[in-house]
């Protein structure tokens, strides 16, 4: 998704300009081309020469912003060149500038030069970020089409501070940047609360064992991203997943689950919130027909392990939803995955269905990669090739879109 784009970036003079190096480097190895620019109080924290090691180009700076060594004014070279413009640390003193249209100095004058998007990922002290003026400049720069925004999260800051104000994790901006650069900016999806389904669930027949299968829920994780950075409201069901994964989503809803039975009672609770529903669990579909409350001993452990059913989600939500929403379907299959999705597509009364190959390499299950074929009620189909599971969550939503 970033691979031979151009990317912008402004650095705040801010502690938490040392995670940009993080974000630049992610980016260059990824095959981004990323150039950047400091403010110059962000250099008494990271040097001029670290970014330029790091994005393979040299950094610039307010020294040749005033120096005439360019054929053409460096701010607007850069505002052109640029696909999508990152500011981190966005600084109390960077915001009000740009709130309020001022240039003094090389990052704001290409932020009024250039016409693409710009992410902004604010650092700062609680109070600071929570200072009434700070705010009226937060709101009125977030007003500008033009701006999206990460973060800022909550945790310990570096003056030792518990609360609002840390900067995004490199992760979570890098993924926000990739999204603008498939996007380019689009809020296709505000207004639209989506619900999904994520993970793989467990039926316990005892405190410790259970059946289980190898999801990671990171195709539901870049579902909920996707969503959220096009403009979506949105609320995740999950079983359990890493915490890590979950980190990467602070703004979505989470709702915790474990069996299928949970994830069902989850699903139906908030199901008539929803526009959009989209099952990409990897829900149980038998479940053991006693549960011990107790840790059976290995002696007692039964040679056979009578099943019941579970709960076929889908299906049940396909019988009390609404005219005005969707619901799509995930069919992980080996072999040939067309005609058993298909099926299913049918069989549930979906509107759409993702068949996705497990048995291929970096695809399905805990893979950073997958690839699918999309397919509706009506036979039409998008075949998506091999790519991240950010990319091919992007282009779910597309296909969602056509459905009228």
């Amino acid at each position: 998704m970033v691979l031979g784009k151009r990317i912008l970036i402004g650095v705040g003079g801010g502690i938490a300009a040392y995670k940009v190096c993080e974000v630049v480097s992610t980016l260059a190895k990824a095959g981004a081309e990323v150039r950047v620019m400091l403010t110059d109080r962000s250099q008494q924290f990271v040097t001029p020469l670290t970014f330029a090691s790091l994005s393979r180009h040299p950094a610039y700076t307010d020294q040749e912003f005033w120096q005439p060594t360019y054929s053409r004014p460096l701010h607007i070279e850069l505002g052109e060149w640029a696909e999508v413009l990152l500011i981190a640390p966005l600084t109390a003193n960077t915001l009000a500038k740009l709130a309020h249209g001022l240039a003094d100095n090389l990052l704001t004058n290409t932020v009024l030069a250039s016409t693409c998007p710009v992410l902004l990922a604010p650092a700062m002290n609680t109070d600071m970020w929570q200072q009434a003026a700070v705010q009226r400049n937060w709101q009125q720069l977030c007003s500008d089409d033009r701006v999206h925004t990460v973060g800022p999260g909550a945790g310990i800051l570096a003056c030792d501070r518990v609360g609002a104000g840390r900067m995004a994790e490199p992760t979570e901006i890098v993924a926000q940047l990739r999204s603008l650069l498939y996007t380019q900016g689009r809020r296709d999806l505000a207004g639209k609360h989506i619900l999904i389904s994520a993970g793989g669930t467990r039926e316990h027949f005892d405190p410790v064992r259970f059946i289980g299968n190898p999801s990671s829920g990171k195709m539901g994780i870049a579902l909920a991203q996707a969503a959220q950075h096009r403009g979506a409201t949105v609320t995740l069901v999950h079983a359990p997943i890493d915490s890590q994964l979950l980190s990467m989503i602070p703004q979505v809803q989470q709702v915790a689950v474990i069996s299928a039975a949970e994830m069902h009672q989850a699903m139906l609770t908030h199901v008539s919130q929803a526009d959009w529903i989209i099952m990409a669990a990897a829900v149980a579909d038998v479940r053991p027909a006693h549960i011990s409350s107790e840790k059976l001993p290995k002696r007692s452990l039964p040679q056979s392990l009578p099943l019941e059913f579970a709960p076929d989600i889908a299906a049940a939500l396909s019988q009390i939803k609404q005219p005005h929403q969707r619901l799509i379907g995930f069919a992980a299959q080996t072999g040939e995955i067309v005609p058993p999705a298909l099926e299913k597509l049918q069989r549930k009364h979906l509107d759409a269905i993702v068949a996705n190959p497990i048995d291929q390499p970096n695809s399905g299950f805990g893979s950073e990669q997958n690839q699918a074929i999309l397919l509706d009620r009506h036979g039409q189909q998008t075949i998506v090739p091999p790519c991240c599971k950010l990319e091919l969550a992007h282009c779910i939503y597309d296909f969602i879109n056509a459905l009228g």
